[in-house]
């Protein structure tokens, strides 16, 4: 039972603050009339965190960044995908007419984009490393089985009800200015995030 509070408690904690992961799942489901439409980002969303908890229990993710080379490569490629991905969404304009999707992503799009956050966000993948992967060590057997499976399970739950939330909002919004609104604000947040990673960069590579 502890193993399993504490699972839930920390993936959370997690999860919980507004990340470029959350932000794409969450826009997705209010740019798609269909919920079925938003599955692609959701599930990859959950795939992709399912691999880096995973990852982070058996401790493999540590030996991978800890090639001095390999870091560097990891922040320069996620560096340059937010700052382009930064740009669509705030010059895309979600237009609604006609019960018509507002420039939804197709789903390869979907999987691209959201796998491409979830993966090359060095900092998300370091957290989960450095939170997730450290917590994991004072459990043993099928407790530390309860645990990863406990954090994983509050990542899938999260990401559907951040597409759920999202659809709703989307309903709301029959004109499009909030969800252009959100759009903006999501390649602001982006943004940031990118000028911070390069900031890391540059100070890892002087």
């Amino acid at each position: 039972m502890e193993a399993l509070v504490h699972g839930i408690m920390l993936g959370f904690g997690l999860i919980l603050p507004l990340g470029i992961q959350n932000v794409f799942v969450f826009n997705q489901g209010a740019t798609h009339k269909k919920f079925t439409n938003a599955l692609p980002a959701v599930i990859t969303a959950g795939v992709c965190d399912t691999i880096l908890i995973s990852l982070a229990v058996a401790g493999v993710s540590i030996i991978i960044l800890s090639v001095e080379w390999l870091r560097t490569f990891i922040f320069l490629v996620g560096f340059i995908f937010l700052v382009y991905m930064g740009w669509l969404m705030w010059s895309d304009t979600p237009e609604i007419k006609n019960h018509q999707e507002a420039n939804p992503f197709s789903t390869k799009r979907q999987i691209l984009f959201t796998a491409s956050v979830s993966l090359l966000n060095p900092h998300a993948i370091l957290d989960t490393i450095g939170v997730i992967g450290t917590n994991s060590l004072v459990y043993t057997g099928h407790e530390k089985w309860i645990f990863t499976l406990a954090c994983i399970g509050v990542s899938w739950i999260w990401f559907f009800a951040l597409a759920i939330t999202g659809k709703k909002i989307g309903q709301i919004d029959r004109n499009g200015i909030l969800l252009k609104r959100l759009n903006q604000i999501s390649a602001l947040i982006i943004w940031g995030i990118a000028v911070y990673m390069g900031l890391q960069l540059f100070l890892n590579v002087i």
